[in-house]
């Protein structure tokens, strides 16, 4: 008798443990993945929720956990585990999808896709993780042998489940990850508040000091983040923020709004590509820093630049070539000794009538009429000069140019300016003193326009006769004869 109740015992403990086993697998089943099903009844429903965001354009509460919990749960809906690049063309479809799904729920302005579609690729890198630590390592950390785990069948084919397996085994993979591993295995600083992430710990600071201030300093938020529950701050945390608000106070302000925060300065760290320390998922260098964002173009962009370039050069080419022929048809029917003035031998010779007549400069004459000089037309009689010699330095432009401070020969030098055509003269012909006689037109007087003075011994033309004086001759007035022109 006594054998048989031990033998019943043993029966009804053999059945009490299987059928524990397969209550054990039946929750498992029955439990099954989150579906959030607070969003699916509002949604049901028409209903929709408010999303807030930071300062820094950063998901905050009301509702801001239950968006980033949301999109987790759409990635294991609509990406496979399989995936390594989240760049990649064929993950369209999926991300597309887990767009559609966020404003089917939530209000969220199109801006924000950017934002979500970069939380879910970070969702899907901590969903691996949690996989590979889960269920394919020992307490120790190395690989073992593991079954698709069946609470997720529904999302996870049994053949995405072997090729994830055979990813993780890879040995490429597991040097990256022994390499993270002991990376953050004895962190100097370790993070302190789990699933909060500094945007929420930011809000809930600034809610406690009923501060009007919508962000918090990097370096102030970091030692935040590193406060346990029993509200310790280890020394090595609080050496670091003393050092930063040393820092903060000495740096220049053009310093300190650069690519590389206060914070990373004290750490000796650099700066990780679109992200600041000490701010959180979403924050980025050009966001935070208010700087332009520079970006190389694409070789299809640089074709098309190089392609209007090329038109724009034949444009000019053409509109050249035209002018051109239509200068060379004007400068063919102009007739005048001006038309031709450039083609003398040597430049031709600038003369000024006030206060004496007399040459001050040789220079080049660029056009007829009709141009500009300085983005300005010239007056009505100047020609455009390009000053090549000056003869008396302090001489007076007849056209200043007050903007440039251009007023006196001495500044003209390789310079443009504006001359009156009839004091601008070959060098082989001699200029004449012009007086107007009624009837006669306009007269022209043999004697130099060049001073006595200034040309000492020097014998000028007459008709008459000659009059010696100490510095030269003069002619005689009695004399003088008068040629029309």
């Amino acid at each position: 008798m006594r054998e048989m109740e031990d033998k019943m015992a043993s029966n009804q403990d053999d059945t009490h443990d299987a059928s524990g086993s397969r209550n054990n697998v039946e929750n498992e089943i029955k439990r099954g993945l989150t579906v959030m099903k607070s969003i699916i009844r509002a949604r049901d429903k028409g209903e929709k929720f408010e999303v807030h965001w930071s300062a820094e354009d950063q998901l905050i509460e009301p509702n801001g956990s239950m968006l980033a919990s949301y999109i987790g749960f759409l990635v294991r809906q609509h990406i496979p585990i399989t995936c390594d690049n989240w760049r990649s063309p064929e993950l369209k479809v999926g991300k597309e999808k887990i767009w559609s799904e966020i404003q089917r729920s939530f209000h969220i302005d199109e801006s924000r896709q950017k934002y979500c579609i970069q939380l879910a690729g970070k969702r899907l890198r901590g969903f691996q993780s949690f996989l590979s630590n889960k269920f394919l390592k020992d307490e120790e950390g190395k690989f073992v042998e593991a079954e698709r785990p069946m609470k997720y069948a529904e999302i996870i084919s049994a053949e995405e489940w072997d090729n994830f397996v055979a990813k993780r085994r890879n040995e490429e993979f597991h040097e990256v990850s022994d390499k993270n591993r002991k990376r953050a295995s004895k962190p100097a600083y370790p993070y302190k508040k789990g699933r909060t992430g500094y945007a929420r710990l930011q809000q809930r600071i600034l809610a406690e000091e009923k501060s009007d201030a919508t962000s918090l300093p990097e370096h102030v938020l970091w030692k935040a983040a590193r406060v346990g529950k029993d509200e310790a701050v280890v020394e090595a945390v609080q050496n670091v923020y003393d050092e930063c608000e040393t820092l903060s106070q000495t740096l220049p302000s053009t310093e300190v709004q650069d690519c590389r925060s206060v914070l990373s300065r004290v750490l000796n760290v650099p700066e990780y590509s679109g992200r600041v320390r000490g701010k959180g998922f979403g924050v980025t260098p050009s966001s935070f820093y208010k700087k332009p964002k520079t970006k190389n173009p694409t070789n299809k962009e640089v074709m098309e630049t190089l392609a209007e370039l090329r038109a724009q050069v034949l444009d000019l080419q053409k509109e050249n070539a035209r002018y051109r022929e239509e200068r060379c048809g004007s400068e063919a029917k102009d007739t005048s000794d001006r038309a031709s003035i450039n083609c003398q031998p040597k430049f031709p010779e600038l003369y000024l009538s006030s206060p004496t007549y007399r040459i001050v400069g040789k220079g080049k004459v660029h056009n007829t009429s009709g141009e500009l000089l300085h983005h300005n037309p010239l007056p009505v009689g100047y020609m455009k000069v390009l000053v090549d010699l000056v003869l008396h330095t302090d001489a007076l432009l007849p056209l200043p140019d007050v903007v440039s401070e251009t007023t006196l020969m001495r500044d003209a030098v390789g310079s443009f300016v504006g001359w009156p055509s009839d004091l601008i003269f070959p060098d082989a012909e001699t200029p004449t003193r012009p007086t107007h006689k009624a009837g006669k037109g306009i007269s022209r007087r043999i004697e130099s326009v060049a001073s006595q003075k200034e040309v000492p011994g020097r014998k000028l033309k007459k008709a008459g006769k000659d009059i010696p004086t100490k510095s030269g001759t003069k002619t005689n007035p009695k004399s003088q004869k008068e040629v029309y022109v």
